[in-house]
């Protein structure tokens, strides 16, 4: 197996772990035992973006390129006018 097929399964493996981290954490009714999910989540979150630098620095992995910051500003804008509009649905 390739160094760059087995650096893509990590990542992917790690991606599901998040995942599988939130999913865990927004069901989970013990705060000792959200704090232990968070806690490896981030663990594991930080092990993805080393990895991540890792497959770039290899050129492996070749990222989107930068947003803009008018970009950056309107998916913001859009992102907090719809949270704004789901936390007035759940008031009422």
């Amino acid at each position: 197996m390739r160094d760059q097929d087995i650096i893509n399964d990590i990542l992917a493996g790690t991606k599901a772990s998040i995942s599988s981290y939130t999913t865990a954490i927004t069901e989970c009714s013990s705060q000792q035992l959200r704090s232990t999910l968070q806690t490896l989540r981030n663990e594991a979150e930080q092990m993805q973006y080393q990895i991540y630098q890792m497959a770039e620095q290899k050129g492996y992995y070749t990222p989107a390129p930068t947003a803009s910051q008018n970009d950056i500003q309107q998916i913001k804008s859009t992102l907090t006018s719809s949270m704004g509009t789901s936390n007035q649905n759940t008031m009422k």
